[in-house]
């Protein structure tokens, strides 16, 4: 464990670059050989959308770096946070609770809200928009909405008291989870069950890119399933039945042109079917 977190601490951007790249092509290469759905539509165009607000997400990310290194120095050097107040903490255990809590404050808490609050959804929009849903849409996020996550990774900071090596293995299993949890790709029924009843599968966050309600809110998570089990968000539903996008974006014109989706949240706000 100690070998991870000194490799975590002073892990290089290189690395770290590698891991976005490395986590997309390798599920890509999987969903090539054994996808959910066979989509009718040009792959690579479509993932060129998706990698233009990939690497959006990457600036905002190295722009506001400085922020998240200084608000994990500042808890740690203040004994700020619910691990900074738990002394003595094996590694692993410090690890494991750290990890646990991030996701929550810095994942499933944030996502939950943006479905909630009208002006946040209308960023969150973006991703939700695409029809076709494979692992290139993990990192499909406007870069609006890319600051206001990144303010909540900062706040998960603060709440867990993560020191920066922490901080960094929570980003690259984060990135990796979501990734494979977008893969067009199907589990087996029984693998599927008891993955589930820890990590979000690809089974499970499908459920949450249906194109109408009730399923959009439903399985907010990214890292951890058990967040939906307790919240009574979690739902399940035949994978074939399954239509990716949200009703109110659903011409290509509108969900597949760069310019389009840069603009939708400062557009008029749309009531998806099954809100008030």
């Amino acid at each position: 464990m100690e070998t991870i977190a000194g490799y975590f601490n002073s892990i290089p951007s290189t690395h770290r670059a590698l891991i976005l790249v490395g986590g997309i092509t390798i599920f890509w290469l999987i969903e090539n050989a054994f996808p959910l759905f066979r989509f009718r539509y040009h792959k690579f165009r479509h993932a060129g959308v998706n990698i233009v607000f990939t690497l959006t997400t990457v600036v905002v990310n190295f722009i506001l770096a400085f922020a998240l290194v200084l608000t994990s120095r500042w808890v740690v050097e203040n004994k700020t946070g619910i691990l900074q107040w738990l002394p003595g903490l094996p590694l692993w255990a410090e690890f494991l609770i750290g990890l646990i809590l991030l996701d929550f404050v810095g994942a499933w808490l944030i996502h939950w809200i943006q479905h909630k609050v009208k002006w946040m959804w209308k960023f969150h929009l973006v991703h939700h928009t695409d029809t076709y849903v494979d692992t290139t849409t993990a990192n499909r996020h406007h870069p609006g909405e890319s600051v206001f996550r990144f303010a909540f990774t900062m706040l998960a900071v603060l709440v867990t008291g993560a020191p920066m090596w922490l901080v960094f293995a929570y980003q690259s299993i984060s990135v990796l989870l979501s990734q494979f949890n977008h893969a067009n790709i199907r589990l087996p029924a029984s693998l599927d069950r008891i993955l589930s009843l820890v990590i979000v599968t690809p089974n499970m966050h499908h459920v949450h890119h249906h194109y109408r309600q009730p399923y959009t809110d439903t399985n907010y998570g990214n890292i951890f399933s058990f967040w939906d089990r307790l919240f009574g968000t979690f739902a399940t539903v035949d994978q074939h039945s399954l239509v990716y996008g949200v009703d109110t974006h659903m011409s290509k014109e509108e969900n597949s042109r760069i310019g389009n989706l840069f603009k939708i949240p400062f557009q008029k706000y749309r009531t998806p079917s099954g809100k008030s």
